[in-house]
């Protein structure tokens, strides 16, 4: 067997009843990893009682949007994006020290209960959906 065939795919396969199939591509794993920012913060600003149009949610969100897509361009990240270690750990990590970073440059604040919270409904969002994709996928490959 050559090097070459031994090599992992570079996209994450699921075992099918009729084969194999990619995974969840890697655009619609960052399409849903930017929803669970929205989500963040469109239930951070209804907690507080601050406005939740789309607009203000979005602009809430924009920091750890921008933590999110920079945490992206880590080749890791996009290799199998359902992975909780590295790809979970990647982008939360990201969304929450770019976010908080780009918060405290413009003068938003984060104190340490923001932060605290941050981290843990972000590892919720960014991780739980890795983990039921994984289990799911992983359910789907047993059938």
């Amino acid at each position: 067997m050559s090097r070459r065939s031994r090599r992992a795919p570079s996209r994450p396969v699921v075992a099918r009843a009729g084969g194999t199939a990619p995974a969840r591509p890697p655009a619609a794993a960052l399409v849903v990893d930017l929803l669970a920012v929205l989500v963040f913060a469109g239930v951070g600003r209804s907690s507080h009682a601050e406005g939740t149009g789309l607009l203000q949610v979005a602009g809430t969100a924009l920091p750890f949007w921008v933590g999110v897509v920079l945490a992206w361009a880590v080749p890791r990240v996009h290799r199998d994006p359902t992975r909780l270690v590295p790809a979970g750990a990647v982008v939360l990590a990201g969304s929450v020290v770019v976010g908080v970073v780009l918060r405290l440059a413009t003068g938003q604040g984060a104190p340490v209960s923001f932060v605290v919270v941050t981290v843990v409904v972000l590892a919720v969002l960014l991780l739980g959906w890795r983990a039921l994709a994984r289990w799911s996928a992983r359910r789907a490959a047993v059938r």
